[in-house]
């Protein structure tokens, strides 16, 4: 007998009948790459100085790998739209499963009107037009910046996807111009100078590093998320993760080495420095390099509002169908749009949480640099607290689950798969502490740690809007929960004809009752 939780309601198997199958496995790579590989991190991380490489490496061989390994088989064999969230709740129910969900679809809001909105004006700024902070022109461009991802998360996904897959391949192709001229200038100008000493590891670099270095390892499953509008899930998945994850570790690893060689490490900031270590080396061009950097800050910008765009696209979704599955208040934020297969109320829901985020994160005092740092480590702290969940979730499967068919099975046993997901949970465990409370660990060991030196605010407002932040997540999931309790009451639909009977009835009379959980 299948438990309740295990089992989808009414209204979400009518919902899923909206969706269009669009995504081949090229797609699935391209909008994979434009999510997950998040450049506007690369100067962050490397303002750590050449201990950033020995860690991105360091992660890449302990963290990616067996993360990797145990959600591409997870992905493979779980396939469903609404991916980590259908997970959760069927190895823990329902309320974990809201929980694993606001935590994850939140995260992109707040990363697009705080981070992504601070880093693509600055860049706009600094590069192509200046625009004083907090003037009419840098609200409007970044309440522009927002609204065009989510608009770009409304349209249909035949006709959407492109943005994302464009920012997938121009992401690389920036990285790659990027690389090949650093070593033009390398070449005529000569490097930084790096010594073996510089790249050895510290504590302080690891605290510092782990939960930025995680934040863009993260992600890799998010597709499953759109699984339903994929047209072979179960061979697309396993593959796009394995390419995308290779890909994205490579463009993590070189262009912060390239950073390393040209630009002093004191100079390199969040929100200029991959865009000022392309100005320097673009000076190879002589003449031509004043208008190629202005076409480089523009390709960013596009970049950006892509990479917010994919992530729009796939969280939205799994938050839409964690609502038409009553787990986020009533059918209101589950309703997928007939015409255009898209789920536009949450669409819609999420750009008013980033425009809301927007608005708190400038009434915070600091420059564009802090702002962004402190936005970007918000961001971190929800996902990665979803990670959580979804870890133990994907390991419980394993062994809830072990006749169910495995595309791409990871050849370990199941007590090695365990210690496998409980390597990556371990890591997530450090990164969710390190984000939500900088520096007690730091002190714990005996090390220095000057909170505003390393903010730019102070530590009062910086944790009041980090455990506000989560706080008011947890609330906003108790309450969904409870709202969702009349979507709940309905199971699976016995036929098409009376679901929409039932539906056309404002669902006054349940088909098949559940437990409700």
């Amino acid at each position: 007998m299948v438990s309740s939780h295990e089992q989808t309601t009414a209204y979400a198997d009518e919902q899923k009948q909206h969706l269009k199958k669009t995504l081949g496995r090229f797609d699935i790579v391209l909008i994979v790459m434009s999510a997950v590989l998040s450049i506007e991190v690369l100067a962050e991380t490397a303002g750590f100085g050449a201990e950033t490489f020995t860690w991105t490496l360091v992660l890449a061989i302990f963290f990616l790998v067996p993360y990797a390994l145990v959600f591409a088989e997870t992905g493979s064999s779980f396939v469903g739209e609404g991916g980590a969230y259908l997970w959760v709740r069927q190895a823990f129910g329902r309320p974990a499963g809201a929980i694993a969900s606001i935590l994850s679809w939140v995260t992109q809001p707040v990363w697009v009107g705080g981070s992504m909105a601070f880093l693509a004006t600055g860049t706009w700024n600094q590069f192509i037009s200046p625009l004083e902070a907090g003037s009419v022109g840098d609200w409007i461009f970044k309440i522009v910046f927002i609204w065009i991802t989510v608009l770009a998360a409304i349209l249909s996904l035949a006709k959407a996807k492109w943005l994302p897959t464009l920012g997938g391949a121009l992401k690389v192709i920036f990285i790659a111009f990027f690389l090949l001229t650093t070593i033009i200038y390398a070449v005529q100008n000569g490097v930084q100078p790096l010594h073996l000493s510089d790249f050895s590891p510290s504590l302080g670099g690891f605290l510092g590093l782990v939960p930025l270095l995680l934040f863009s390892y993260l992600g890799f499953e998010a597709s499953n998320s759109a699984s339903d509008e994929m047209k072979d899930p179960k061979k697309d998945i396993p593959a796009a993760i394995a390419r995308s994850g290779f890909i994205s570790a490579l463009c993590y690893l070189l262009p912060v080495l390239a950073m390393l060689l040209v630009l002093p490490t004191k100079t390199i900031t969040g929100i200029g420095g991959m865009l000022d270590a392309v100005e320097t080396v673009f000076s190879v061009y002589g003449p031509a390099a004043a208008p190629m950097v202005v076409i480089a800050a523009l390709l960013f910008v596009i970049i950006l509002a892509s990479q917010g765009a994919a992530w729009m696209i796939m969280s939205d979704r799994m938050q839409a169908l964690t609502a038409a599955d009553g787990a986020f208040f009533g059918g209101f934020f589950g309703k997928i749009s007939r015409g255009l297969g898209t789920p536009v109320n949450v669409n819609l829901l999420s750009g008013t949480v980033a425009t809301v985020f927007l608005v708190a994160a400038m009434q915070l005092s600091g420059d564009a640099g802090a702002l962004f740092g402190v936005v970007l480590s918000i961001s971190i702290s929800t996902f990665l607290l979803s990670y959580l969940l979804i870890i133990p979730a994907a390991i419980k499967l394993r062994w809830k689950h072990p006749d169910i068919e495995r595309p791409f099975r990871v050849p370990v046993s199941n007590i090695g798969f365990t210690l496998l997901g409980g390597l990556a949970f371990l890591w997530v465990l450090l990164g969710s502490w390190v984000a939500i409370f900088p520096g007690t660990l730091d002190r714990l060991f005996g090390l220095d740690y000057d909170f505003l030196d390393e903010w730019g605010v102070d530590q009062g407002p910086f944790t009041a809007l980090t455990l506000g932040t989560l706080i008011v997540l947890a609330a906003l999931a108790i309450v969904g929960y409870v709202r969702g309790a009349k979507i709940r009451a309905y199971g699976p639909a016995l036929d098409p004809e009376t679901l929409q009977a039932s539906l056309d009835n404002k669902l006054d009379k349940p088909l098949t009752t559940t437990e409700g959980v």
